[in-house]
């Protein structure tokens, strides 16, 4: 039975893999993306560093982390808050986890406070594109500011 939990430091090397390895894999292993994040290998420590940030983890049926997703304060004035790091293996792509993660991810975000949830996505993730559209994502025509993954080429907004 494939389980969603919150992130522990057990999962932090196989989520670095798995994150890096999707991304090699979209040609998005190039400075500006998420594959040299400095957190990226300790992404526990990054994420119970503050209660407004929180990563779930998706562990298939042997209890391998097979995936996962986060959020994290972006614009703490305006309360908006940004979706990260949305990755699966491809043994559970099709299986509607995208769809629990951000489940999960939009429960969190309004129990926090935040009034919006951004991404920056990239054109080579399409699939992943459709999955925020059906969401109700909004697509902007440019980021909310500068951020560090100047690489990514698509920015969306949720209100919530």
């Amino acid at each position: 039975m494939i389980k969603i939990r919150e992130i522990q430091e057990k999962d932090n090397s196989a989520l670095a893999k798995l994150i890096r390895e999707s991304l090699k894999a979209n040609q998005l292993d190039i400075p500006g993306t998420a594959y040299f994040d400095a957190e990226l290998d300790n992404l526990s420590a990054y994420y119970q560093s503050s209660r407004q940030r929180q990563y779930f983890v998706v562990l298939d049926e042997n209890g391998e982390v097979s995936g996962g997703c986060g959020i994290a304060e972006y614009d703490s004035d305006n309360r908006v808050a940004e979706l990260q790091k949305l990755y699966l293996t491809n043994t559970v792509q099709g299986h509607h986890l995208s769809y629990k993660l951000l489940t999960k991810v939009i429960e969190f975000a309004n129990q926090a406070g935040y009034r919006q949830l951004y991404l920056e996505t990239h054109h080579n993730l399409a699939s992943a594109m459709h999955i925020y559209q059906t969401f109700g994502f909004e697509e902007l025509s440019q980021p909310l500011n500068n951020g560090e993954h100047s690489a990514m080429d698509h920015f969306f907004i949720l209100k919530l």
